[in-house]
């Protein structure tokens, strides 16, 4: 496992304290995990999603990762409709592995763009994993 020190966090992310991350791409966001996650995670066997069309609150389980290791839920960081999943995890979930910000899970249209402001910056993240 990778030192708090060693991990990539990307500073024009933001992130939650259940470690997914959100872009905003336009009027969308994208969604994934972070690296600590997915290296906490270890190897990840398998991604659930939800299907296009799909709606969710913020803090709503949206779906799970299976690894060699554990399941773990995944939280909506902000609520909206699903306008696309990333549908190259059906066929290679390692691909949160290898790059966990290339790796979205996720993209959602936001019912609100200001819940994102509840969201972490790099730093406050990197603290919470500190134990700061």
């Amino acid at each position: 496992m990778k030192e708090v020190d060693e991990l990539n966090l990307p500073e024009d992310l933001q992130y939650t304290k259940d470690h997914e991350w959100a872009k905003v791409t336009g009027d969308t966001v994208k969604i994934g995990i972070s690296d600590y996650a997915q290296d906490q995670l270890g190897d990840i066997v398998f991604v659930e999603m939800p299907s296009v069309g799909d709606t969710f609150d913020e803090g709503d389980e949206f779906g799970t990762l299976e690894s060699v290791k554990a399941v773990s839920e995944l939280y909506a960081p902000l609520g909206g409709e699903i306008v696309a999943v990333n549908e190259e995890l059906e066929d290679a979930p390692e691909l949160l592995n290898q790059d966990p910000y290339g790796g979205w899970i996720i993209e959602m249209k936001s019912a609100d763009m200001t819940e994102l402001e509840q969201l972490l910056d790099r730093s406050s993240y990197l603290a919470i994993l500190k134990g700061e």
